[in-house]
């Protein structure tokens, strides 16, 4: 199934017109015609069926035919803070493999040994709405602007919450496996530090607002995978209760 992301899209549409980049897509590359029946979700847990009635490349226009609500399975939450790579590649494949295993929110955050600290929020969208698609899901991931360590972990953070320890702290702090701590149905936050680490000063900042030192696996992994594998433990913890 090829599944369309479209924002104007609600519970009460009865059609819907294509800009031009999406309705060439549709037309010239994907060689739809009239009558054909395309999915779209509005990245709200909501699924559309809607019959071409206009193929135009420059207009297409469909009529929507069908308004699926897609009822979310879980009871949990996955929110990931994590300082972005100086590699924007990197970073990007930490966005498009998250959203297809899963993950509810991201919060980019900028850390004292970040390497990066702008990064092109609306290209960060765009790679994460295409791997909603791709993935066939029909909620869309939460990216949030990027912001400091500080002011995040300052905030008042329900949940549990974890923070990937560096090694410097490892005879100060005892560090449990993340598998070990994550509760079933639990709303999860993870914090994952640049390629530098954590500093001494941020690691003390979240154990003073109650968060927990883990590790994510015997070997030094890095920032990106780090995110992978938070997301991948979550939900295997959580699809095998």
């Amino acid at each position: 199934m090829q599944l369309f992301y479209n924002t104007e899209l609600h519970e009460k549409s009865t059609n819907l017109t294509f800009d031009k980049i999406e309705s060439r897509h549709i037309i010239k590359v994907l060689r739809k015609k009239e009558g054909d029946i395309l999915h779209i979700t509005n990245g709200n847990n909501f699924l559309f069926r809607g019959k071409i009635i206009n193929a135009n490349d420059k207009k297409c226009t469909i009529q929507i035919i069908e308004v699926i609500p897609q009822k979310s399975t879980r009871n949990y939450t996955i929110r990931i803070a994590i300082a972005p790579t100086k590699n924007n590649n990197r970073f990007e494949w930490f966005l498009e493999k998250a959203t297809e295993i899963g993950v509810d929110e991201i919060y980019p955050i900028i850390c004292t040994h970040s390497e990066r600290k702008i990064i092109k929020h609306e290209r960060m969208q765009k790679v994460i709405q295409t791997a909603m698609k791709q993935s066939l899901q029909y909620k869309l991931p939460l990216l949030h602007r990027l912001t400091s360590f500080n002011d995040l972990i300052s905030q008042k953070i329900e949940g549990q919450k974890f923070i990937a320890q560096c090694e410097f702290q490892k005879d100060k702090v005892t560090k449990n496996n993340l598998q070990s701590q994550v509760k079933s149905g639990a709303n999860i936050w993870v914090f994952i530090g640049p390629e530098g680490g954590f500093s001494p000063d941020e690691i003390t900042l979240a154990l003073q607002n109650d968060f927990i030192p883990v590790s994510l696996g015997a070997t030094r992994l890095r920032t990106e995978t780090a995110g992978i594998v938070a997301v991948h433990s979550i939900r295997l913890i959580n699809d095998n209760y």
